[in-house]
């Protein structure tokens, strides 16, 4: 088994974002461990998808362990798996708190101890880079946001400490934080009022969060750094 290509785990791969994500490493000879709740297996052999919730550290570490086993080693990871409700603080459920934090916060801590762990056995260093939003840093008047701020901006959070943390071992540590991007999760009709949130005045492209993504996978002097990708979101209005 050759271990020359490079191997990246993505989560929340089986579409939006994260079908993108998988496309895009594997045009740039990446190995790929692609993990959502819904992925299907691939017919690429070089693409190892794994069904799943990576809130749960059983799944987590399934992920790694099967990777290794295929591909032998870990190179890369993509924390894109995310959950986004917007609603009122005050009518936020228990259910729908628990839920996001699991996927939000308990999946980014299980996969991304693992992957730290498999990179430092490795001995060659690593990458690691997060999906968070813009929405941390600017806050929307009628986008109700606050379990995004509170999970995603946690995430930011660590992004600095684990890259001051590992600086010294070679595995870097970023994220990457969009504007509203046009998935299918937002219907047509929605795109203009969307669009009018960004001072650029649209919304932005999965091909946009990708090139974001492998730029940093690529930036070998580049750790601890919080891209924005968000039309200018995040400057101001």
């Amino acid at each position: 088994m050759s271990t020359s290509q490079k191997v990246v785990i993505v989560t929340g791969a089986s579409q939006g974002i994260g079908a993108g994500l998988v496309q895009a490493f594997r045009e740039h000879g990446y190995k790929v461990i692609a993990t959502s709740r819904s992925i299907k297996p691939s017919t690429d052999p070089d693409v190892l998808a794994i069904a799943g919730d990576i809130g749960d550290r059983a799944v987590a570490e399934k992920v790694v362990r099967e990777g290794v086993a295929r591909f032998g080693r870990i190179d890369s990871l993509v924390n894109n798996a995310g959950i986004f409700i917007a609603k009122s603080f005050t009518e936020y459920t228990q259910e729908e708190y628990i839920s996001k934090r699991s996927t939000n916060l308990d999946g980014f801590f299980n996969i991304t101890q693992l992957a730290i762990a498999q990179m430092e056995k490795q001995g060659n260093g690593g990458h690691v880079v997060s999906v968070t939003t813009s929405l941390t840093d600017h806050a929307i008047d009628g986008v109700p946001s606050v379990l995004a701020s509170l999970t995603k901006g946690g995430i930011n959070a660590a992004t600095k400490s684990l890259a001051i943390e590992y600086a010294k071992r070679g595995i870097r540590v970023n994220a990457i934080s969009p504007g509203i991007i046009r998935t299918p999760m937002h219907g047509p009709e929605t795109h203009e009022a969307l669009g009018s949130l960004h001072p650029m005045g649209h919304m932005g492209d999965i091909k946009d969060i990708v090139d974001g993504v492998l730029y940093l996978d690529n930036a070998a002097f580049v750790t601890g750094e919080i891209l924005h990708v968000d039309g200018g979101q995040s400057a101001g209005h």
